[in-house]
């Protein structure tokens, strides 16, 4: 594609820089997108994805090649000072509301090079690898990003918007003179990958597991084929460096397995932080991903979190360049994710607090409460009630339960084949209708009433979703959360003036 002024230009090719690349250049905007390294990294860091992120690779056209490099996330068992269980997280049972497992964990470097692939193969995106951001400027129409080729080459790319996706030491971030917000934890830890071979295999539990013991706290988690990883706390006085090495890895594996039973993969000490970026929008530069976030990992949510950062940008910038939308949608970008991360943030906080308590009475009156609270019978609580709503941000003021949430993607029945919703629906927003409802007009709402012959659907996620919700109809964003729902025809119109007057062009940029 010939050079000139970019819509969108984005610092960093990583997970989250891909998914956005691939987002935008969907759209047909022009994109660039450059990054230091050339190839994927090859050894795993994030572990797990979830329904929504698949639904973002649905989109992109990539989510069946995806699969391939996942399985389903086994339970998470928690066990307390004496090895008893305490908690146990599981995946919901079926039929999905999302079209697809909830929990998954999956091949980092697999995944990324599908997604690159696919970026790779778009006309209207340029990649720029073995390439350094060096500096930034802005103005009121552009930015302008200097950057460093490998052979000392010096030139500029100029963009509407810029998006820093370049890690957790974000160069972008810095050049834009966006702070970090300290979320309050702080704790160093050794992640461990292995491939393990059959008798190791034999050797490990089959299901994931929490160890809540105040001498160690550590995690175990079942991957995809013969992948294994562990998280282990580090004790005071140990040195991370040491226990990074293979030396003092296997020693601390020595519970488990020895050198006999796998290879090590990866191993590395780390400090677990929650952070936050203090705003997300400097002018025309945004920041996603880890150069807007970091948190423990106790969920595998740290990728998941960048993507759906991405996925929430995009199609306001889609809107903001098309003239369709002015300035305050692209400021809803920040509201809106900063205080989902935090919410999330501070539940996975929480949850490893529990694990790593390492005070011994209040280890055992933790477990006792949990014992006490379930009734001395642990049930499984699927992973995906953690998840927080949306709570500020483009979404309707008429309060109700369902504003902010996901809508699902149930199973659709045409021509003899199932579909997913998502496939039949397009992207944009909809309007979303049970059978019987007659909605007004809609502009350019794409109306998807499900229950007639073209949306009948195979497994009644969606129809039991409108019952528990207590409405007829659902206005659905086109990153599928919802804006706002109705009961019936007068209260739909009302609910569509409120969203056209939301998103009034105003004051373009």
């Amino acid at each position: 594609m010939a050079q000139g002024v970019y819509d969108v230009a984005i610092a960093g090719f990583g997970p989250s820089g891909a998914v956005a690349a691939g987002l935008l250049g969907g759209m047909g905007l022009r994109v660039f997108v450059c990054d230091r390294s050339h190839e994927v990294y090859d050894k795993p860091r994030a572990f797990a994805l979830d329904h929504e992120i698949m639904r973002v690779f649905q989109q992109l056209g990539v989510a069946e090649q995806v699969l391939e490099f996942t399985e389903p996330f086994t339970p998470s068992e928690f066990y307390g000072v004496e090895g008893q269980l305490i908690k146990r997280f599981s995946t919901a049972e079926p039929p999905y509301p999302l079209g697809f497992t909830p929990s998954l964990v999956f091949s980092q470097p697999h995944v990324e090079q599908v997604v690159r692939e696919h970026v790779a193969s778009l006309s209207n995106v340029d990649i720029a690898l073995g390439t350094t951001l060096t500096g930034m400027a802005q103005d009121a129409d552009q930015v302008r990003l200097q950057l460093a080729e490998e052979d000392g080459t010096q030139r500029e790319v100029r963009a509407r918007y810029a998006i820093g996706c370049d890690g957790a030491s974000s160069t972008l971030r810095g050049l834009a003179g966006i702070a970090l917000e300290d979320l309050g934890f702080d704790q160093p830890w050794l992640v461990v990958d292995v491939l393990a071979n059959e008798q190791g295999l034999a050797k490990l539990p089959k299901v994931s597991m929490q160890i809540c013991e105040p001498q160690r706290p550590c995690t175990y988690l079942v991957g995809p084929n013969n992948h294994r990883r562990w998280e282990i706390s580090i004790n005071e006085g140990e040195d991370p460096k040491e226990v990074a090495t293979p030396e003092g890895t296997w020693k601390l594996l020595s519970r488990w397995i020895t050198p006999e039973d796998a290879v090590l993969w990866r191993q590395a000490s780390y400090r677990f932080h929650a952070l936050v970026a203090d705003r997300w929008r400097a002018g025309r530069v945004f920041v996603a991903g880890d150069a807007a976030h970091q948190q423990p990992p106790f969920l595998g949510q740290g990728m998941c979190q960048g993507i759906r950062d991405v996925a929430n940008l995009a199609w306001k910038l889609d809107a903001v360049l098309r003239g369709q939308a002015g300035n305050a949608l692209l400021d809803s970008y920040g509201t809106e994710r900063k205080d989902h991360v935090t919410a999330l943030t501070t539940r996975i906080k929480d949850i490893g607090q529990l694990v790593g308590q390492r005070d011994l009475d209040k280890a055992r009156a933790r477990d006792a409460r949990l014992l006490e609270e379930c009734g001395g019978t642990v049930k499984s609580q699927p992973r995906q009630s953690v998840q927080p709503a949306l709570a500020a941000g483009l979404l309707s003021p008429l309060a109700h339960a369902a504003v902010g949430s996901i809508f699902p993607q149930p199973w659709i029945l045409r021509g003899g084949r199932k579909h997913r919703m998502d496939e039949l629906a397009g992207r944009g927003w909809r309007l979303v209708t049970l059978d019987g409802t007659a909605p007004p007009a809609t502009q350019d709402l794409r109306t998807v009433r499900i229950g007639t012959p073209d949306f009948n659907e195979a497994e009644g996620v969606a129809a039991r979703w409108f019952a528990q919700q207590g409405c007829t109809a659902a206005i659905v964003r086109p990153d599928h959360y919802v804006w706002g729902v109705a009961q019936d025809a007068a209260t739909l119109q009302k609910q569509l003036e409120t969203l056209s007057q939301q998103r009034q062009p105003g004051d373009k940029t």
